[in-house]
């Protein structure tokens, strides 16, 4: 099979011709159609997650078909011992064993993958193989974040990119009111939200219009986090979406008084997953995407790297 393979951490992603992976006892063999281009495969391949499996196949939206010709997803989260008090607390995401797609096991970046049949997903019918990809980790996570920021009326999201273009119409389709904060001068994305739905898009770094009942930050910025903390009413919540992010500064106590809290998101459970591709076609989210065949992934990631990319980057297998 053609795979895209990352040697070592800082390196260009090599295109190679791999023998055909062997499912073992529990798995299932997916022949990959499309993969998307996520920002957590960008700090894989960038080094700034640690011990990734080497040599690997990055990618964790994964969309194909098993040899019977059913459709599924493989998502970022690809195994867990299931006996852990977190798997069994419903807390799966959270098991310290866990192993995840495109980062200690193969990914989507091939023709061919294998994955836990515990983990697959199925696909929802209203989209295409290309359509769908994103909603396997932009969708969930984003999903995840939007329910653990709470019931608030007006939400901000910081970072519009591939989660928080999809989690703009979830929001909206909750009656709720939506505010997305960009880098200066994006006006891409800014135009892009406000074709979302979002009442108002500018610079995450100057004052928001309105009082948030909670914050999104998506951008890999720790410097967000008192901004979006700045923009948030008391009782408030603001979620850090991200796997990684960059050190947070020191901010003044009074920021986080009055009861607002900061909390992260971990991964995602199969729960989530099974809600929000229910959810997804209901809304309905629609994912702008920008295709590549998969011998260009080095061009997505760069273009993802450079944040020139309007919402959501595929690989077309």
């Amino acid at each position: 099979m053609l795979a895209m393979v990352l040697d070592a951490p800082g390196r260009a992603l090599r295109s190679v011709e791999l023998p055909d992976p062997q499912p073992g006892p529990g798995q299932v063999l997916v022949r990959v159609a499309a993969c998307g281009v996520c920002r957590t495969d960008l700090h894989v391949v960038d080094g700034e997650l640690p011990d990734p499996k080497l040599p690997l196949v990055p990618g964790h939206q994964v969309v194909g078909r098993l040899p019977s010709g059913e459709r599924v997803g493989i998502p970022w989260l690809g195994w867990t011992d299931g006996e852990c008090r977190y798997c069994l607390s419903g807390r799966e995401n959270l098991c310290d064993r866990a192993r995840f797609a495109g980062y200690q096991l193969d990914g989507g970046y091939a023709e061919l993958a294998v994955a836990d049949e515990r983990f697959v997903v199925p696909i929802p019918e209203e989209y295409d193989d290309v359509a769908a990809a994103p909603l396997l980790c932009a969708g969930l996570i984003g999903y995840r974040a939007l329910r653990l920021a709470g019931d608030g009326e007006r939400i901000g999201l910081y970072g519009f990119g591939a989660s928080a273009h999809i989690v703009a119409q979830v929001a909206r389709h909750q009656g709720r009111r939506v505010f997305a904060f960009t880098r200066a001068g994006d006006g891409a994305a800014q135009s892009l939200a406000l074709e979302l739905g979002a009442e108002w898009a500018g610079d995450a770094a100057g004052p928001a219009p309105k009082e948030l009942d909670a914050a999104i930050i998506f951008a890999p910025a720790g410097e967000l986090v008192p901004a979006a903390l700045r923009a948030t009413a008391k009782d408030g919540t603001v979620v850090c979406a991200g796997i990684h992010m960059s050190d947070i500064p020191s901010f003044p106590y009074e920021l986080l008084w009055g009861e607002r809290q900061i909390r992260s998101v971990a991964n995602l459970t199969r729960k989530d997953a099974h809600e929000f591709l229910a959810l997804a076609p209901q809304a309905p989210v629609r994912t702008e995407i920008e295709t590549f065949p998969l011998e260009s992934a080095n061009e997505a990631l760069e273009r993802l790297r450079a944040g020139k990319v309007r919402g959501a980057a595929v690989l077309v297998v």
